[in-house]
């Protein structure tokens, strides 16, 4: 997810309904821009393969993939995460 002041970052089991790990921008220094979602999206990576997540599929909760999100994701996938993208209904 993206706000105006952090960025977030949940991998959720969706068939039990729980959050396997999360990160965000929270204690992070500097601004909300494309180089911090960078930096998140390969934090993310690390902290899901940490926690034995291989594969995704990402949702980008109606947001463009451009910008901060899409440095999230490309970020997260440089870094190991293999990652699919949702496509919207």
């Amino acid at each position: 997810m993206v706000s105006n002041k952090h960025m977030y970052v949940q991998f959720v089991d969706d068939t039990k309904g729980v959050t396997l790990a999360s990160v965000s921008t929270h204690g992070m220094d500097g601004r909300q821009s494309v180089a911090t979602a960078g930096r998140l999206g390969k934090s993310a990576a690390q902290c899901a393969i940490g926690a034995g997540i291989k594969c995704v599929v990402v949702d980008r909760g109606g947001h463009k993939f451009h910008g901060r999100v899409k440095a999230i994701v490309e970020s997260a996938r440089e870094a190991g995460l293999l990652t699919g993208i949702k496509e919207e209904k």
